[in-house]
């Protein structure tokens, strides 16, 4: 059964987050697709929330939730960018130190950003699993609060209040498309969703070099990736975890997967076209509408653009193979 070991939040957890955090977030707009596609598309842009990214809102949950405790101890991530910057941010507001851990490959302007925000990084590995080892090191070892990127109830239920503002701003949409990294912001908006808009369809997206929520949801249990190869760089952990699995498996109706190509088309469009800075992670959704893998989905349809810490350099360098 669903959720068993691993409880599922629910709609209250989610509203308690909203209360904690409406102060430090901003809420993000519903904004009309311009282009055409032949059906009624509305963003919602996390590309415009605080660091640049929907992150912001777990971190802060979870931060605030604990605040004492990150302050006599200082907290702990691991990320490939965004949630560092949250918990970065986060941390900074309450007053607690902050050292993340990333990837030796990660981003040098997310880099930059979270140093910017005041917390300090350390490069741990080339894969998700060995920079979440070396934090869980760091945390024993310095006795520092753990802030984990998607498997943590509070990360998820602050992540869902990006589905209540949905909710309570469109409360007739029809299908919810989010991405997915580690399961973390669609566990939380489809509690949401599910909760006050049941006649609502939850459509997951996942780069197809990296699909390991619809590898998991096909085999029926979490999936481990042995690689992943994908330019989003903010979806591309090798398992999501039991936590997050059980609550797609509960909550959402369908996982579909979009080539790296068609996220920088989805990308570029939505620079050139909707005037939005979105990086590939974050356009992962429209590029699903783009290229046909929702066809039947029903409307309104809001596309969560989850984040806008894109590398412009690499997107204009960016060449899609012939």
């Amino acid at each position: 059964m669903p959720g068993m070991g691993h409880p599922l939040i629910e709609l209250e957890d989610v509203r308690a987050a909203h209360q904690r955090i409406a102060d430090g977030i901003v809420r993000t707009p519903l904004l009309p697709l311009k282009a055409d596609l032949g059906r009624r598309v509305i963003l919602k842009p996390e590309s415009l929330q605080r660091t640049g990214s929907f992150k912001i809102r777990g971190a802060s949950n979870k931060i605030r939730a604990h605040a004492d405790d990150a302050r006599r101890r200082g907290v702990i991530a691991y990320s490939s960018g965004n949630h560092a910057q949250g918990v970065a941010l986060a941390a900074a507001t309450i007053g607690a130190r902050a050292t993340v851990v990333t990837l030796d490959q990660a981003l040098a302007h997310k880099v930059e950003a979270t140093r910017g925000y005041g917390a300090e990084v350390v490069f741990g590995g080339t894969t998700s699993l060995a920079i979440r080892e070396r934090a869980e090191q760091l945390a024993a070892e310095h006795d520092l609060l753990l802030i984990p990127p998607f498997d943590d109830p509070e990360l998820i239920a602050g992540q869902g209040t990006c589905g209540l503002e949905i909710a309570e701003d469109l409360p007739e949409v029809g299908t919810v498309l989010v991405p997915i990294g580690g399961g973390g912001l669609i566990s939380g908006v489809a509690t949401v969703i599910r909760a006050l808009c049941p006649h609502a369809t939850i459509i997951g997206v996942e780069p197809v070099g990296a699909c390991a929520a619809m590898r998991s949801r096909q085999a029926g249990r979490v999936v481990t990736l042995e690689t992943v190869d994908t330019i989003a760089d903010g979806l591309k952990p090798l398992a999501i975890s039991e936590r997050t699995f059980a609550h797609m498996q509960a909550r959402i109706d369908d996982i579909v997967v979009v080539t790296d190509v068609e996220i920088l088309e989805a990308t570029r469009h939505l620079l050139e076209r909707e005037k939005l800075v979105v990086e590939p992670s974050g356009a992962a959704t429209l590029a699903a509408l783009m290229h046909g893998r929702v066809p039947t989905a029903r409307e309104p349809i809001v596309a969560i653009l989850s984040g806008g810490n894109a590398d412009l350099t690499a997107l204009g360098s960016a060449t899609s193979p012939a």
